[in-house]
């Protein structure tokens, strides 16, 4: 069972985009619980849309693996694991860092000033309050920088595990920091980018470590404490 009422899709978007949005949101910031049952039919009488519609929806959050469809079991919330989350952190600090080797030379005016819009764009959604507006702003920043690299086949699997841990996080509270000081910590990669690959994925391998905010006198070991 949902522990909320569906949200409200969003008007000024594409139903089919409103109502992914929608559920997306609901997912990550914990809303609809892991292993919640999803239908169809009530969620499209909830949010005023066609099965059509919150069915595309669905296929959308299972590529991100976000949601399990199963024939005729049904599409239920991907459960949150904690060992799984711990090995995700590491497996994106991995894709990120190397990927940050191949970006020295590649980084253009463009690219930089998408950058600082989405950091720009955090730090907005960061004194606004807006949880989600954060984690959407966070995902652009680092999906751009990646991007450079030229590892598109890598995008979606970063991707996944950046989804993954940002619902793993917020379902741990002990885990959390104030918003805008999640978003102001990005100002050091951009600080980064002028000195090369070597340094950007120095820098971005401390951003990951330091996902989860340890408080002093407490050790820290990734592979068993972080959710991020």
């Amino acid at each position: 069972m949902m522990s909320m009422s569906a949200p409200s899709v969003v008007r000024t978007l594409r139903p089919r985009d409103a109502v992914y949005r929608a559920l997306k949101r609901s997912i990550l910031l914990n809303e609809i619980l892991p292993n919640a049952a999803l239908t169809e039919l009530s969620l499209a009488q909830s949010m005023g849309c066609s099965q059509g519609t919150v069915r595309e929806a669905l296929l959308r959050l299972q590529e991100d693996g976000l949601v399990l469809r199963s024939g005729h079991r049904g599409t239920m919330v991907t459960p949150l694991n904690a060992d799984a989350a711990a090995e995700m952190i590491l497996l994106r600090r991995q894709i990120e860092t190397r990927a940050a080797m191949q970006i020295s030379g590649r980084l253009d005016a463009a690219t930089r000033a998408r950058l600082e819009y989405a950091l720009a764009d955090m730090e907005r959604a960061a004194e606004a309050g807006d949880e989600f507006g954060v984690i959407e702003a966070d995902i652009q920043f680092h999906m751009t920088l990646f991007s450079v690299s030229g590892w598109q086949a890598m995008e979606q699997i970063l991707m996944r595990v950046m989804l993954h841990t940002h619902r793993q996080k917020l379902w741990e509270p002990r885990h959390r920091r104030p918003l805008i000081e999640t978003a102001r910590r990005h100002s050091t990669i951009l600080a980064a980018l002028a000195k090369g690959g070597a340094a950007l994925a120095d820098e971005l391998g401390d951003h990951i470590d330091t996902i989860v905010d340890i408080k002093p006198g407490q050790s820290r070991n990734i592979t068993q404490d972080v959710q991020a």
